[in-house]
């Protein structure tokens, strides 16, 4: 499964994720794209989870039709991330494409 982590999503949160194929924003050169360039890119290199912490995502960009799932984390912050790095391992394990869901703990 492909993730994708959006600029907010801390990156020692993959070492949690084993067996699962991340990638970061930065790492492919996308980090100055606005979100719904970066959606469309990120679906056309066929990645499945959009990872981000872009609690505004949903009223800045039609998310209807996408074919990527997209998963919003509470926080950006890592102490407060990493205890509930199995629920988003389990969140990304199921999700489905085009939907949408927003972490709470």
């Amino acid at each position: 499964m492909k993730v994708l982590f959006d600029q907010g999503v801390p990156l020692p949160l993959a070492l949690e994720l084993p067996g699962l194929e991340i990638t970061t924003a930065h790492r492919v050169g996308w980090s100055n794209l606005t979100n719904g360039v970066l959606l469309a890119a990120a679906e056309q290199a066929g990645v499945d989870v959009f990872l981000t912490t872009d609690q505004n995502l949903r009223y800045q960009q039609n998310l209807k039709g996408r074919r990527l799932a997209i998963i919003v984390l509470p926080t950006t912050r890592w102490p407060d991330i990493r205890p509930q790095a199995g629920m988003i391992k389990v969140a990304i394990q199921r999700a489905e494409p085009g939907s949408y869901l927003e972490l709470v703990w």
